[in-house]
């Protein structure tokens, strides 16, 4: 396989960049709105109480509070997460879209309290951290 010419990596890299800011943009929109409004009965997809009840029952080992990289990276961790948000392809809008994952609930989206993931993963986290009124807490800082 031959190596990429230079104007394709550019174009790559704006790829990136665009990517990077959409990422952002909507980290900061959630973060913003975690902190001023109670989501625990605020929905984020039609399927809220599906996605809940599909990702506490797959994947019984993630504490929600604070995630933990081998609950995300290891081959097998990347498999079962691979199978489940492929089910929701048809069903959910940008599925499989990078998107930014807080580590700590109580925290920003800083550099030390983010991990890459997928939009479907995004939506397990923060749809079991509202359910369980672990974002109310934003609230009060």
């Amino acid at each position: 396989m031959p190596l990429p010419k230079a104007e394709d990596l550019e174009q790559l890299e704006d790829i990136e960049k665009q990517w990077a800011v959409k990422a952002m943009h909507h980290a900061e929109t959630y973060y913003n709105l975690i902190s001023k409004i109670d989501m625990k009965n605020f929905p984020l997809t039609k399927i809220d109480d599906e996605i809940y009840k599909d990702f506490e029952e797959t994947f019984p080992e993630i504490d929600v509070k604070h995630l933990d990289d081998k609950d995300f990276k290891t081959p097998q961790a990347k498999e079962k997460w691979r199978n489940w948000v492929n089910k929701y392809e048809k069903r959910v809008n940008e599925f499989n879209f990078g998107t930014l994952l807080r580590i700590d609930y109580r925290d920003d989206y800083t550099e030390k309290n983010t991990m890459f993931g997928v939009r479907m993963q995004f939506y397990a986290i923060e749809i079991a951290r509202n359910k369980k009124g672990l974002n109310a807490e934003l609230l009060k800082k």
